[in-house]
């Protein structure tokens, strides 16, 4: 599978799957375009490979429009196209319902379905002009079945599910594809560290779900669109 055609735009660039993602889209010959919200953060993740795949934003809000409207400009004047989006932002947080969740639920909204939203809404129009596009976003379990202590977590993720299900109907004339992974936990260290007495080896090595986002923004992804795919492996 060869991404040799393809600029994406990763965002959460730095992050424990983001830069997974990074490094095998640009292995596979796609120019990365490569947004985090950390200065200097993002220069790393193009170490031992050819710099004139990548262009490296860091500094940014993905949760302001004029912010993500800007990187794509940066990116289709350095490479003159976008093609693909993936998302990695996000955020988890838990807690009863109760008046004091109100403002965990504003920040869930935004961190999963607002950037979700806002990164979408930003690629979407050249994708048009192109007449092709991939958009791959990072969704959860809970989106589908809540359990205690999930309801702003799990909505704001059941909000990114059903953003993709209408992007995907909306722009199936464009050739547009989106769809959404659903990671069981992610083998990284902050989770090892974080839960040191799970069982580590059922987890979902990084490189696996970056493996599946590679072929879901691929010419091959085309015959997957509208999706919310389990990535949780096998138990």
């Amino acid at each position: 599978m060869t991404l040799a055609n393809e600029c994406i735009i990763v965002t959460g660039a730095s992050g424990n799957l983001g830069s997974v993602v990074v490094r095998m889209l640009a292995q596979k010959g796609a120019q990365v375009v490569c947004v985090d919200r950390t200065e200097g953060h993002v220069a790393p993740l193009a170490d031992g490979l050819d710099p004139a795949r990548f262009l490296m934003i860091g500094g940014r809000d993905m949760g302001d429009k004029a912010a993500v409207d800007q990187v794509v400009v940066e990116a289709i004047a350095r490479f003159g196209r976008v093609t693909g989006l993936v998302n990695t932002v996000g955020g988890f947080a838990t807690g009863r319902v109760t008046e004091e969740a109100l403002e965990q639920w504003d920040r869930m909204m935004l961190l999963n379905a607002k950037i979700a939203l806002i990164t979408s809404a930003a690629v979407l129009p050249g994708m048009v002009t192109a007449g092709r596009g991939r958009i791959v976003h990072v969704a959860a379990q809970p989106g589908i079945k809540a359990t205690s202590g999930q309801a702003a977590y799990a909505a704001s993720k059941a909000a990114v599910i059903r953003l993709v299900e209408t992007i995907a109907a909306e722009h199936r004339s464009h050739r547009i594809t989106a769809n959404c992974v659903l990671p069981g936990t992610i083998d990284t260290p902050v989770n090892r560290a974080a839960m040191p007495n799970a069982k580590a080896d059922v987890w979902i090595p990084p490189q696996a779900i970056a493996e599946l986002i590679a072929y879901l923004v691929s010419p091959a992804g085309a015959v997957v669109t509208g999706a919310a795919i389990p990535a949780t492996g096998l138990v």
